[in-house]
């Protein structure tokens, strides 16, 4: 299972829309808005731009998204969409996993306690019938009384973790008849009864670099010092799992890798110190196992430690030594092509098919029938299957369809851009709204009316002043630029402002319109709020 890491990503992120039909006159709240549920009838996109984490089997992949599940089951020509469901309603994916025919999906979402946004999860999902029908299970806690773990000859006083808030699942793992989830602050948990009951595992503290039931042992099971118990322990905020076969797991946490060969009874941990040839951080964001050389790919990132550096570390003998590459990247999940590794990172996709002596990033991103340009260097998940690779970014969906013949990224380029629906040829918004030139490159949507037609696109500030000319008679529609409606009258078209005027200067905050002139139509006008 592939895993990104991203709080603020998964939990605050969400699309926001500014819509307007003629001459703009009225915002249409966020709310509003919110309340058009993605169908789960066959879209043209994925719900969300925001793709965290995917799974792919031949022509079905799914996604975990900042608006929850993506299932496509014909390579990406259509996709079934979970959000606003009675299943999912409006909450995020924090974490997705597939085993024997089961597609599971963590939950989660943002609630606001004494003025600040924190992190909570909603539990797990589950379905065996390609989300005809799905169960539900609650986020794993404790009871008050839950203050005791028995390991082997040992009581372990263990932090009973009762509340959601802080304790969601980043990760899901399978070994046989078992599976693991990453916590947080509950840790390391499994169940061995389809989720229905789950049972902490104990870790090795941060001064322990090895245990076993049969070592005599006095430490607490918690991640952060209390009242409970004044131990502060980084292993055991748990963030990340990879099962390389039936017995062996490997768990990162924040302070390193933590590796069981006896299915999670003992522990050996491997950090940034304690080893001739270390990690590069004991940060572990993501794990990723390779089963075509047995190799283990994390994502190590800076934690404490002064000589700690973010890269990625990979092992081929199990964790006896490891190997960094990419110093300074802040890498977010792993991708494996046979022998090739795929690392979607801060600055880009790294793929290197030389075991990581070298890395190649794609020069650029063009949809090859749309002629849509990705505009992100930022990429949080990729998954191979066959002949295709998959990445989510932080702008939307890709796909590269290679032949055997083909460069390490050449081949033919799919963007998906997800958006809500227009309601006429008339009809126009911009997104994300409200913009930050500093974080986003704003998507101005609208309809050629089901044709190919000249498109012109103008900004203007508060007072109707001109600022920037976007693009100017140029072809749309009829693919060109085209995200949706492919077959319909109503098809949506898409174009992009980068928050500069003509002189290219980023414009300061306010109000902004724009303008969009197809053919000799009627112009259609939208608003602009940039806040940066």
């Amino acid at each position: 299972m592939l895993k990104i890491f991203s709080i603020v990503l998964l939990l605050l992120l969400s699309i926001k829309y500014l819509y307007a039909q003629s001459f703009p006159v009225n915002y249409k709240s966020v709310e509003e808005l919110s309340l058009q549920k993605i169908s789960e009838t066959l879209n043209d996109n994925p719900a969300s731009n925001s793709i965290s984490d995917i799974i792919a089997l031949g022509d079905t992949v799914w996604l975990g998204t900042s608006r929850g599940v993506s299932l496509s089951t014909d390579g990406g020509i259509s996709w079934k969409n979970f959000y606003g469901s009675s299943a999912f309603g409006d909450q995020s994916i924090s974490a997705i996993g597939y085993n024997n025919g089961t597609f599971w999906a963590a939950t989660a979402r943002s609630v606001e306690i004494n003025g600040q946004n924190l992190p909570e999860g909603t539990g797990l999902k589950y379905t065996t019938d390609f989300g005809l029908t799905w169960n539900s299970i609650p986020q794993p806690l404790d009871q008050d009384t839950d203050t005791i773990e028995v390991y082997g000859d040992n009581t372990i006083r263990a932090l009973p973790v009762t509340v959601a808030v802080q304790n969601l699942i980043y990760d899901i793992a399978f070994t046989k008849n078992t599976i693991w989830i990453a916590t947080f602050a509950g840790g390391l948990r499994k169940s061995t009864d389809n989720g229905q009951t789950w049972k902490r595992v104990v870790l090795p503290p941060d001064y322990l670099n090895s245990i076993k039931p049969t070592d005599t042992l006095d430490f607490c099971l918690q991640p952060v010092s209390g009242r409970f118990c004044a131990e502060n322990n980084l292993n055991h905020r748990v963030f990340s799992i990879s099962s390389a076969n039936d017995s062996t797991l490997y768990v990162g946490t924040a302070g390193g890798i933590n590796k069981s060969t006896d299915n999670g009874i003992s522990w050996v941990k491997f950090n940034h110190t304690n080893q001739d040839q270390p990690i590069s951080g004991n940060f572990i964001v993501a794990l990723g196992f390779n089963k075509s050389d047995n190799s283990l790919w994390a994502a190590t990132w800076k934690a404490e430690g002064e000589s700690e550096f973010y890269g990625v570390s990979a092992t081929w003998n199990g964790g006896e030594s490891w190997k960094t590459f990419l110093q300074g990247e802040r890498a977010h999940n792993f991708g494996f092509k046979s022998l090739d590794i795929i690392i979607p990172a801060d600055n880009g996709p790294f793929r290197s098919n030389d075991l990581g002596n070298s890395w190649i990033l794609p020069t650029s991103i063009f949809d090859t029938e749309s002629g849509v340009e990705l505009k992100t260097i930022i990429f949080y998940s990729a998954a191979a299957t066959g002949a295709d690779i998959w990445l989510g970014s932080v702008e939307g969906l890709v796909k590269l369809e290679q032949k055997s013949s083909d460069g390490i990224w050449e081949g033919t380029w799919k963007i998906f851009i997800a958006s809500q629906p227009l309601n006429s040829n008339n009809d126009t918004y911009a997104y994300p709204n409200p913009f930050s030139p500093k974080l986003d490159v704003l998507k101005i949507k609208y309809s050629t009316g089901g044709k190919r037609a000249k498109v012109t696109i103008r900004i203007f500030d508060f007072g109707m002043n001109y600022l920037r000319t976007v693009v100017q008679n140029v072809d749309r529609g009829n693919d060109i630029h085209q995200i949706d409606g492919f077959t319909a009258d109503i098809n949506g078209v898409v174009d992009f402002w980068d928050g500069r005027d003509d002189a290219g200067n980023v414009v300061p905050n306010g109000v902004y319109f724009y303008r969009v002139e197809v053919d000799s139509n009627d112009p259609v006008y939208g608003k602009i709020l940039v806040l940066q």
